[in-house]
Order: C-alpha cells, then sequence, then structure tokens
C-alpha cells in the first residue's frame, strides 16, 4: 500500500525568507500541497482570503481550537496563528506531501503528533542582514518591527530541534536545498519499502 504523503515543516525567524521559500518551492515543483494557515491578524496589502491565510475573529478560531479542528496554533506578537486539521490530514492520506511555514511554537506541536514530518529551519546569513530585510519588506509598523528584531535571537534558538537548517543567504540556492531535502526524505526505505513488496508480488523474492 502507497504509505502517506511527507509532512514538511518549514520554519525561522520574521524575515529569515520562509515565504519566498515557500513560494519558490511552489514554482518549481507541482507535486506540492501547500497549507494555508488560519490567522486573526488584518490582512497585509496584497493578501488574498483563502490564498495567503484563512483570515477570521478570534472568536471562530477559540471555537475551531475547542472542536478539534486546529492541527497546530499559537498566539505571536498578539494575533492568533494555526493549521486547520481536516485539510492536511486528507492530502496526506492521499499520498500527496504537504508543506507547513509556521513558527517554532507550532512545528513543536506538530512534532509531538508527527514525529515522521520533516522539520527545515530557515536562519538568515547574519542578524544586521535579517534587520535589513524586515525594514526593507515595509509592511509592519516601528514597535511590531522592533518586536520581531527582539524576538529573533530566542527564535534561532530553536533551531537545534530541527532535522535540518538551511542559510537563505541567496533564495535560489536555498530553495534547492530544501527541495533536494523533499526528494530524499521521499526516497526514505521506510516510505518506499512498498516498491519493494510489489516487485516481490510479481517474482520470487527471498527474505
Amino acid at each position: 500500500m502507497k504509505p502517506k504523503g511527507v509532512l514538511l515543516v518549514l520554519s525561522g525567524p520574521s524575515g529569515a525568507g520562509k515565504g519566498t521559500i515557500c513560494h519558490k518551492l511552489r514554482e518549481k515543483r507541482n507535486d506540492l500541497s501547500y497549507s494555508v494557515s488560519a490567522t486573526t491578524r488584518s490582512p497585509r496589502k496584497g493578501e488574498v482570503d483563502g490564498k495567503d491565510y484563512f483570515f477570521i475573529t478570534i472568536d471562530r478560531f477559540k471555537e475551531m481550537i475547542a472542536n478539534d479542528e486546529m492541527l497546530e496554533y499559537a498566539e505571536i506578537y498578539g494575533n492568533y496563528y494555526g493549521t486547520p486539521k481536516p485539510y492536511v490530514m486528507n492530502i496526506l492520506d492521499q499520498g500527496k506531501d504537504v508543506v507547513l511555514e509556521i513558527d517554532p511554537q507550532g512545528a513543536l506541536q506538530i512534532k509531538k503528533h508527527f514525529p515522521d514530518a520533516i522539520f527545515v529551519f530557515i536562519v538568515p546569513p547574519s542578524l544586521d542582514e535579517l534587520t535589513k530585510r524586515i525594514y526593507n519588506r515595509g509592511t509592519d509598523s516601528e514597535e511590531v518591527i522592533k518586536r520581531r528584531l527582539s524576538a529573533a535571537t530566542s527564535e534561532l534558538e530553536y533551531a537545534s530541534k530541527y532535522d535540518y537548517i538551511i542559510v537563505n543567504d541567496e533564495v535560489e540556492k536555498a530553495t534547492n536545498k530544501v527541495s533536494n531535502i523533499i526528494d530524499a526524505e521521499r526516497n526514505r526505505a521506510v516510505r518506499t519499502f512498498f516498491i519493494v513488496n510489489e516487485i516481490c508480488q510479481n517474482g520470487t523474492c527471498e527474505e
């Protein structure tokens, strides 16, 4: 029987470029499903409900938590973020791969329930570069930017809990590294031994 799909969890501090890498992965590969997260924050300029995020109220978010409809969730900078559970489980059960772009708090929740998931942490080449990226983004107030920068060091400490650490010094290079990780994980024996069983069914295999 074909195994479930690979669950790839991608994290990193704000400004590390994990969102850009996810976007590039979707452009590069048509065999990945990208899970849309739910959030209680307001949309940024250009963001589309149901595509970038599901923008919902705090009351609705708490209702989904109570109904066990969240795979993971966390409160960040005063807003809630979470991954709707039914969508992800349905895709994985079909044997398809899913990419989750979530914060370390959410990733650790995922790790408790899905130890076989693949955890990748994206880091900037330096804190100076991280600062530059956040300011150049121009989507947050000065107060929010300061909070993000102050949290960056503590967020980087989570990297040791991940399977892979990718330095995003060049987007294309970092994206290719993540793509290679997906291919390698797909070919692990624990996920592909069904191929050997199928071969044996069509011939004679000795144990």
